[in-house]
């Protein structure tokens, strides 16, 4: 009788006795998930609209998950420093970002010491908010809507500037995709951030720029702006007088916000995945949490985008767009 068969059933056997205890302890940790402290890295300093935004997910988390989560700013380089440490992390659950779209899809292209892909080196987990920004008219400018402000940039090619808070900024990104549909010729103005920015704008010595809604409302409201158009593809509830770019012909299609997400590191497990996202869309359905971010120029998203196509999307307007307008990475 020939023993080889069973023989090579019995060694079958034992290999997936073993292969179960293996795969047990990992089984019951993410069954059992989170059953230690979370650290949520945030990439931002503290007090900006991306660390509001992850302190609210801290919050969801803590709720949802009875999970202590504790917050670790982390902030350089737009976000890159502190998304290259959850790149890093072990894929277990414990280390995970509240980031942004800077970090999570523009700097990329952008920045030459940037060695993770957004795209592949991270696991989406869920998007958390919107960042509408607002092209606006300087104090020194008549014009009222996008269509006059088109006919005077054409008229006065290269003559007039916007400012961003920073080249490869979503700001940035957005105003050079305006230049790009209407086809004008308006010179870019990079700033270190917003305040100078704002204060150049309000004053009359800078023309136009791209600023969050935060920011633009006082200034809109007392009338040292003019609210051109959201960068949105629709309007947003707490500014329902203002168009979307995409509503004025010469901007039609238009649409290039930021957003805030929620993230982990490449080979997150979908158990923990499909927890923590269940854990985000119950959070961002609480009113209360919803009233808080609209209440902050963030209006909420439902958490269960498809963040890994919005990242997808977005990456690839920004490779076309650093091609127009010719940014080098540096």
């Amino acid at each position: 009788m020939n023993k080889t068969p069973m023989k090579r059933r019995s060694l079958l056997a034992m290999a997936a006795a073993t292969a179960a205890v293996l795969m047990a302890p990992t089984a019951h940790a993410q069954a059992n998930y989170p059953d230690k402290p979370i650290r949520l890295i945030i990439p931002f300093a503290a007090g900006g609209s991306v660390d509001m935004v992850g302190r609210i997910i801290s919050e969801i988390l803590t709720k949802q998950l009875n999970a202590t989560v504790i917050v670790e700013n982390v902030p350089g380089a737009a976000g890159v420093v502190g998304a290259q440490k959850v790149v890093s992390s072990k894929p277990d659950g414990y280390t995970l970002m509240a980031g942004s779209s800077n970090e999570m899809a523009g700097t990329k292209f952008v920045n030459a010491a940037q060695k993770y892909d957004p795209a592949v080196d991270l696991t989406p987990i869920g998007l958390a908010a919107i960042a509408p920004n607002i092209w606006v008219a300087g104090a020194n400018m008549k014009v009222k809507n996008v269509e006059e402000f088109v006919a005077l940039a054409k008229a006065n090619p290269g003559k007039y500037s916007y400012g961003s808070p920073g080249i490869g900024s979503t700001p940035h990104f957005s105003g050079e995709l305006i230049k790009k549909i209407a086809g004008v010729e308006v010179a870019h103005i990079p700033y270190k951030g917003s305040a100078a920015m704002v204060s150049d704008l309000a004053g009359g010595t800078l023309d136009f720029g791209v600023i969050s809604q935060s920011l633009a409302a006082p200034f809109i409201k007392d009338g040292r702006m003019t609210a051109l158009g959201v960068t949105t593809a629709h309007r947003i509830a707490s500014m329902k007088d203002v168009p979307a770019l995409g509503e004025s012909p010469s901007l039609k299609g238009y649409a290039l916000n930021g957003w805030f997400a929620f993230a982990g590191p490449k080979g997150l497990p979908p158990e923990i995945v499909s927890k923590l996202q269940g854990a985000l869309k119950a959070g961002l359905a609480d009113p209360a949490i919803r009233e808080r971010l609209d209440a902050a120029g963030a209006p909420a998203a439902k958490g269960d985008e498809d963040l890994a196509r919005i990242i997808r999307t977005d990456m690839a307007k920004y490779a076309d767009l650093v091609k127009f307008a010719k940014i080098t990475p540096e």
